[in-house]
């Protein structure tokens, strides 16, 4: 990968193929739901809101939250203005047993999954499984990522980074014309940043990252030919001692998913006291939309995030929020591309 290659976009569009792996773990909750737990059964009788659910069934929050947005988004459930999840018709006749249309000896099939096992763990735990391809990793992913060998494995996200980051810069054109530095926080091996200032003249960047990653960056900066316009900053993102204050522009990129509400409030707070005034803050995520009813595509990706992370998808409404209750304001969203967008605020 060269500077070159960062500019230009291909002729089709891979979400399909990013959807298949990003909705690759809806399966396993679906069925967690129906055969370890007859969620469907017990909420025809006794439907209740997300905090009545947890405390029925033992579940966390973050976890069960993820599940009961699935199950909206697929229109088994509907959430009331009450804020009570009620089984749809769908449900009533498909996944209630006693139902003679009931499905759930189809999904037995599955209840021997390892991923199921582990969302029922994490249903009941609120703490992240193992990620998927390292069952050999004691850690979950985050301490995974101060082993070199899984950061490197972990950052080769620059094959989805590649596409996403030109859509991304493509569509922040206007917003980042006359900015001077763009401070990518948790850039991982900083594809995003080397996106932005490809496409951008006159525009720098530095990417935030802890080690062992720091140094991938710093290579894949160099790959790209980028090494006069983008530097590496060696740091913990969640420490606001160790964050730059000479950026204008603060860039989230698929950060915020990886991280529960209390660790995003707390990013969204050092960004607003280390961003120059007059600042820009961009959340660059897959977002559901305001009332958490879809798309099904995100909804599907935030199980794999629940399973394997301490995050989860948020909607543009949740992160508006939690810009707002920060200090920043102005705040809008738009699409990008693959199922992603983003959240921007500005800093008076």
């Amino acid at each position: 990968m060269n500077k070159d290659d960062l500019t230009v976009l291909p002729e089709s569009d891979p979400v399909s193929i990013l959807r298949y792996r990003d909705g690759l773990y809806a399966v396993d909750l679906l069925t967690a739901a129906i055969c370890e737990f007859d969620f469907f059964t017990t909420n025809a009788d006794k439907p209740g809101t997300l905090e009545e659910v947890c405390e029925r069934f033992g579940f966390a929050a973050r976890p069960a939250d993820v599940m009961l947005t699935l199950f909206v988004a697929n229109a088994y459930l509907e959430i009331g203005a009450d804020g009570i999840y009620r089984n749809t018709k769908m449900a009533n006749e498909h996944l209630v047993a006693g139902s003679p249309w009931f499905m759930g000896p189809y999904y037995a099939s599955l209840q021997d999954r390892p991923v199921v096992a582990d969302f029922v763990k994490v249903l009941k735990s609120g703490k992240p499984a193992v990620w998927g391809a390292f069952e050999d990793q004691e850690d979950d992913w985050h301490e995974a990522m101060h082993d070199e060998g899984f950061a490197q494995s972990f950052t080769a996200m620059n094959c989805r980074g590649l596409y996403l980051g030109k859509k991304l810069a493509d569509a922040l054109a206007e917003e980042l014309q006359g900015r001077e530095r763009v401070l990518d926080i948790g850039g991982g091996s900083g594809i995003y940043a080397c996106c932005l200032v490809a496409n951008q003249p006159g525009l720098k960047a530095r990417v935030m990252e802890q080690a062992p990653i720091d140094q991938i960056a710093r290579d894949q900066i160099e790959q790209c030919e980028l090494g006069e316009s983008i530097d590496v900053v060696t740091g913990d993102m969640f420490d606001r001692g160790e964050w730059p204050d000479n950026c204008d522009v603060h860039l989230f990129s698929n950060v915020m998913h990886d991280w529960d509400e209390p660790e995003v409030r707390k990013l969204l707070e050092h960004s607003y006291q280390a961003l120059k005034a007059g600042g820009l803050v961009v959340v660059h995520e897959t977002f559901l939309n305001a009332g958490k009813t879809g798309p099904l595509p995100v909804a599907e990706y935030s199980c794999i995030l629940m399973h394997s992370t301490q995050g989860r998808c948020y909607s543009t409404a949740e992160m508006k929020q939690y810009l707002e209750q920060a200090g920043f304001e102005a705040v809008r969203s738009f699409e990008t591309a693959g199922d992603r967008g983003v959240v921007l605020a500005q800093k008076a």
